[in-house]
């Protein structure tokens, strides 16, 4: 199975009917593909929108429907649609139940690094800061290691989004959680062993007794 795909089957499994829900750029978009049909969950984008659907199927985008990124989206019936301000008001206010965001780096006590390279173009902070301290809960969706090194860090190297550390961390190997503020293993992805992911993960990780394998 393609590791976001898997990623993102494993974080829809988090959300619970009458969720607010806020999907980040890239992997964290596609869990609005793999909600169950019979969840009652609500999406919404920072640019203004409650109530977005699977990404359309080619050829049936439209123009003024797209998510922060710009990419293309679909709006579900009974669907709202308001200013930019609007929406920062729900996130900064505390109405947001869950937001799924991507992710550089994700240090041993849960603090994320996901807005910038310090040297390279940045279009902008977005909404990532507001969202990490602002959203009741917080997931990271993100692929484990890139270019060979870890993404779960002894500590980030990165600028910070927050000061908030996040609830949880689903890759394409692995569930951490950070109980007590420490970077614990919950499950493991289909085919890859304990030792696959330690060997792979510079943060140490605690390790229960018992890590289920994601189910998916």
């Amino acid at each position: 199975m393609d590791p976001q795909i898997i990623i993102a089957r494993r974080v829809a499994k988090e959300l619970r009917s009458g969720d607010l829900v806020n999907l980040g750029i890239g992997i964290p978009t596609l869990v609005a593909n793999y909600v169950p049909t019979d969840l009652k969950v609500f999406f919404q984008s920072e640019n203004g929108l409650i109530g977005t659907g699977p990404i359309p199927e080619q050829g049936l985008a439209h123009p003024t429907l797209t998510d922060a990124g710009g990419r293309p989206i679909s709006a579900l019936p009974g669907a709202s649609t308001f200013d930019s301000a609007m929406s920062f008001g729900l996130i900064r206010g505390g109405h947001v139940d869950v937001t799924v965001l991507g992710g550089l780096q994700v240090d041993a006590h849960g603090h994320l690094a996901n807005w910038m390279i310090p040297g390279k173009m940045v279009p902008g902070m977005g909404g990532a800061m507001d969202l990490v301290s602002g959203a009741k809960r917080v997931i990271v969706a993100m692929q484990h290691a890139a270019k060979g090194k870890s993404k779960i860090v002894a500590k980030c190297t990165l600028p910070l989004t927050s000061a908030r550390p996040v609830h949880l961390v689903v890759t394409d190997m692995a569930v951490i959680g950070f109980p007590d503020g420490k970077a614990t293993l919950l499950e493991t992805a289909p085919g890859v062993t304990i030792g696959e992911v330690m060997a792979v993960t510079e943060a140490d990780l605690v390790v229960p007794e018992h890590v289920p394998e994601m189910n998916i």
